[in-house]
């Protein structure tokens, strides 16, 4: 199969490479939103602050939304809380298939 005119091996490598981005860790971003509040006070544009680090305006704004009001500590706590959330969920969801094929092999519906 082919896009474009180029193999779909080819395409679906391309992606993988372009998606990889830059991760940032928390403390990180959160670095980076306090050296930006400085430079904002100092007359510099968001634009010009997200230029020096490499990340777009949007990129920034999401950071400032999610992790503005945190302090270093705090945003790798929020990390591990979302981490930990998250493995929670899965297990809960496993427990309630177990939950409804007990079920169902009780009722006989099996």
């Amino acid at each position: 199969m082919r896009v474009r005119g180029y193999p779909l091996e080819w395409v679906w490598n391309c992606r993988k490479d372009t998606l990889m981005k830059h991760k940032y860790s928390p403390e990180q971003m959160v670095k980076f939103l306090r050296e930006a509040e400085g430079k904002l006070s100092s007359g510099k544009t968001v634009e010009e602050v997200c230029r020096e680090i490499g990340v777009s305006d949007a990129t920034y704004y999401n950071w400032r939304r999610t992790y503005g009001h945190l302090k270093v500590d705090q945003a790798k706590r929020l990390k591990d809380l979302q981490r930990e959330n998250a493995r929670l969920k899965k297990v809960v969801a496993d427990l309630s298939l177990d939950k409804a094929i007990l079920k169902e092999a009780l009722e006989g519906k099996y």
